[in-house]
């Protein structure tokens, strides 16, 4: 039976095996659910299509959020990208729209795919769909890639934490980027210890990072820090494809921002008790 419990152990599983984190990631989900390969792809292939949904519906009837602190900010970025103003490039500046119009929809009570929260369920979908049109990427292709991701919020799950209240945004936001960059990688032709550099690069660039969303709700800064989160997941895929060497491994990297949750305030886990919920502007918004 295929499985594994740190990312050390999955690497050793491609090499014995030269397979692909995300063909390890498909094997496991048949041995450990006992069903077989079609019917987990088809699974992965709905959430595909939500997620897809959820990134473009927005760019065209923007939402305004229950809480009322965003919405439209996706039609904006878009509108901006059209006229040819955009100076982050075309995989950055669809990533980041991307990220912004999935944060609108779940924060309107539309359907997402957690990956792995919902206050961090664009970075995946947003780095992921922008690579695929911008390298005409197969959706085959994109199945494996949310396989991939999939492997690297299990381990972050088992041994960490993917929650705000916990961690803070650093477990949220930098877990997602974390999956997002890893299989960023992979699709652009990476190794597998290449991916899980840039996972870990990501975490380490995004270490202490509070959770702190105005009014208690998941929308500001929650919708912002996706985008930035594209970002970092995008420089770090292209770090570790350029060959650069990370120095801490992913299993380390996990359990280091691991602990630093542990010690960030309450106040900045999920309370909005401090931070930008804590602002004189901010606390307009927290009834």
């Amino acid at each position: 039976m295929t499985d594994f419990k740190s990312a050390k152990e999955l690497l050793e599983i491609c090499s014995h095996n030269q397979q692909r984190i995300s063909d390890v990631m498909k094997q496991r989900e048949c041995d450990l659910g006992e069903v077989p390969m079609d019917q987990v792809c088809y699974r992965m292939k709905k959430a595909l299509e939500i997620m897809r949904q959820s990134a473009m519906t927005p760019l065209k009837t923007p939402v305004k959020s229950m809480g009322g602190l965003i919405g439209g900010e996706a039609k904006k970025l878009d509108l901006h990208q059209s006229k040819g103003k955009s100076i982050c490039g075309k995989v950055l500046g669809r990533g980041i729209t991307y990220a912004m119009a999935v944060l609108e929809v779940n924060a309107s009570m539309g359907v997402i795919v957690a990956a792995p929260t919902a206050g961090s369920a664009g970075i995946v979908p947003g780095l992921l769909l922008a690579l695929q049109q911008e390298y005409h990427i197969s959706d085959e292709r994109m199945i494996d890639a949310l396989f991939h991701t999939g492997a690297i919020g299990y381990l972050a799950m088992r041994n960490a934490t993917v929650a705000g209240a916990v961690g803070g945004c650093q477990a949220e936001v930098g877990v997602a980027s974390a999956m997002a960059a890893s299989a960023a990688v992979e699709l652009m032709g990476g190794t597998p210890q290449q991916s899980l550099s840039a996972a870990s690069t990501v975490l380490m660039n995004m270490l202490g990072l509070v959770c702190d969303p105005v009014g208690g709700l998941v929308e500001y800064p929650c919708q912002n820090r996706n985008a930035a989160g594209v970002a970092n997941a995008l420089i770090a895929a292209e770090m570790a494809l350029s060959g650069i060497h990370q120095l801490i491994p992913f299993d380390e990297m996990l359990d280091t921002m691991y602990q630093v949750g542990k010690r960030i305030p309450y106040e900045l886990r999920e309370t909005a008790l401090g931070g930008c919920a804590a602002s004189p502007s901010g606390c307009q918004f927290c009834h």
